[in-house]
């Protein structure tokens, strides 16, 4: 029998397809960025620096949550300092097996000290080249739109996102805060995006309920849903995501921290993969969370009783929900089946 060890885990390859840039940081990075760009810090010195930014299981809300991005994005307003976070979060999931990695952000984070929305979007293409260039890993931007803006706004992003397709950046999402900021007010957005053929996820089910998800497929037309952890309380719409094979992007540790899941016992994360729906696993804020890939998929062996066979599926969800192109992601998909073989773990040809 396999052992399910967090070093086997590591060893595996992997697609991690939910990581925000601004939330997954090294914290010397942070620092050393800050003494070079004279940003305040809220803290003295770096050693404090990790511990001020990372939330534990007693974080009170989404809300309380997304704090410490304050500090993240007051760093990352000049070029230099997004492509050397974009080249380091790609070596670090490499580092750990990453095969295949999608780094998602809002550009207009990082024009408070004048750069323009394309210098921006440059900044992290070069950093995902050089990384590309470095590791073995493949790695696509998406950019986010925030619920919580102008919908003008957000279709700003959606035009820039158009004007950078097939330059690196592979889909476009909505982020930011569900309660109060519906989805389908930002469908107009979507429209332009959808009409271009470019991919959508959207941040929905996790800090509100299923209509929330319902807006983002039928508004919004999302590809892919960010969390969906509360999908389980509309039977009809569980069934009609798990139809139309539209993949969950879950992020464990993230949804007990911001309380969109009241406790790991909770988590549907197992009924779901029962179900047959498409889940995969992924960080969120590797930062801010204070985890890897490695550990969620610890996470969903030691609190979940995922086995080796379903660890082995778990890991081609992510590699099959990739915004990828078909003959890319058959060449990838062949590539770590023949990995997952060598370590024990065979797949079903049927099944890629």
């Amino acid at each position: 029998m396999t052992k399910l060890t967090y070093e086997f885990l590591k060893s595996l390859p992997k697609a991690e397809l939910h990581c925000h840039l601004d939330g997954s940081m090294r914290p010397k990075t942070i620092w050393e960025l800050a003494e070079q760009h004279k940003v305040k810090l809220p803290v003295d010195s770096e050693e404090k620096l990790a511990d001020y930014l990372q939330v534990g299981e007693t974080c009170a809300s989404l809300t309380e949550y997304l704090k410490p991005f304050d500090v993240t994005t007051s760093v990352l307003q000049w070029p230099d300092a997004l492509e050397r976070a974009t080249y380091e979060l790609a070596e670090d999931a490499a580092e750990e097996n990453v095969r295949y990695l999608e780094i998602r952000f809002s550009p207009l984070l990082h024009v408070d000290k004048g750069m323009k929305l394309t210098e921006v979007v440059n900044s992290v293409l070069r950093g995902k080249k050089r990384a590309e260039k470095d590791f073995d890993i493949i790695t696509g931007i998406i950019i986010c739109g925030l619920r919580h803006f102008d919908p003008d706004t957000t279709l700003q992003l959606a035009e820039l996102t158009t004007a950078f397709k097939n330059r690196g950046v592979v889909g476009f999402d909505l982020a930011g805060a569900e309660i109060d900021f519906p989805a389908k007010d930002h469908k107009e957005a979507f429209f332009l995006i959808i009409n271009n053929n470019i991919n959508t996820t959207v941040h929905a089910g996790e800090a509100y309920g299923p209509r929330s998800i319902h807006q983002a497929i039928h508004y919004n037309k999302a590809n892919r849903l960010g969390h969906g952890t509360r999908l389980f309380e509309d039977g009809e719409l569980l069934n009609y995501v798990n139809d139309h094979r539209i993949p969950l992007e879950m992020c464990i540790t993230s949804n007990i921290q911001t309380k969109s899941v009241p406790s790991f016992e909770k988590h549907p994360v197992k009924f779901y993969f029962d179900m047959g729906i498409r889940v995969t696993l992924n960080t969120d804020n590797r930062l801010i969370s204070n985890t890897t890939l490695t550990h969620e998929y610890q996470i969903a062996v030691e609190k979940y009783g995922f086995t080796a066979e379903e660890i082995k599926y778990l890991i081609v969800n992510g590699f099959k929900s990739a915004f990828l192109p078909l003959k890319d992601k058959v060449e990838l998909l062949q590539r770590v089946s023949k990995e997952l073989q060598e370590k024990g773990l065979s797949i079903r040809k049927d099944y890629i």
